[in-house]
């Protein structure tokens, strides 16, 4: 009888909606063994798979580097709304401190999955008028020149929350009546964050033959059986 694969996974922005839930759906995965939140602050969960290091400079990991070596994937749900920030700073934080973590991971897990949640309308080509997803464009682009074992970019659209988990945002109160319109109307741009955490579980155990991962994608990787 084979094996079943164990996978040992670290996750980023488990303070935010994302990824909570992400960390959410790794923590009730049989064939995720062991998680490590990377965060600048604690994220008050206790579990026995669980493992937390806390610290505040993303740029400068050196004094962490070889806590970080020995993991199969990086679930990258670090980021921030580009509204009310100037276009440097957005920059800086999506393009410079995600770069600075996936530099570090490339070099101490040759054969990572780097999972990185960026969001539909991505700007692949660089050029559009859209100056966040120009940004997200070049984040993804240069991610995938990383020696990973794979890059995969995530880009979902409206995002179902996880029934009581404790970062949903307060307007999704508002406008949850959108989601099952909308998941009738054009489910690509309409998934549950339920199905983006076990989607980025499933490639990093079987793969994907598309680097980019779209709401469908999202959908058809969380059906998919594990390995």
């Amino acid at each position: 009888m084979n094996e079943i694969r164990q996978l040992k996974v670290i996750v980023t922005g488990a303070s935010g909606m994302v990824g909570e839930g992400v960390l959410h759906e790794c923590l009730q995965h049989p064939q995720v063994a062991a998680v490590l939140i990377l965060s600048r602050k604690p994220c008050g969960i206790t579990h026995p798979k669980l493992t937390e290091i806390i610290h505040h400079d993303f740029l400068e990991l050196s004094p962490i580097a070889e806590q970080l070596q020995g993991y199969d994937a990086c679930y990258f749900c670090l980021g921030v709304s580009s509204l009310g920030i100037s276009q440097d700073a957005y920059y800086h934080l999506t393009y410079t401190l995600t770069m600075r973590v996936a530099g570090v991971l490339s070099e101490r897990n040759k054969g990572m999955v780097f999972c990185y949640v960026s969001g539909a309308g991505t700007d692949s080509t660089e050029k559009g008028r859209s100056a966040w997803a120009r940004v997200k464009g070049k984040t993804e682009n240069d991610l995938m020149k990383l020696p990973f074992g794979q890059v995969y970019a995530f880009r979902p659209g409206y995002i179902k929350p996880t029934p009581g988990l404790k970062n949903t945002h307060t307007y999704y109160r508002f406008i949850n009546w959108l989601y099952p319109v909308g998941r009738i109307l054009s489910a690509n741009y309409f998934c549950t964050l339920r199905e983006l955490g076990q989607a980025m579980v499933n490639v990093t155990l079987l793969g994907y033959p598309r680097q980019i991962i779209n709401g469908k994608d999202i959908i058809l990787l969380a059906k998919a059986p594990g390995k």
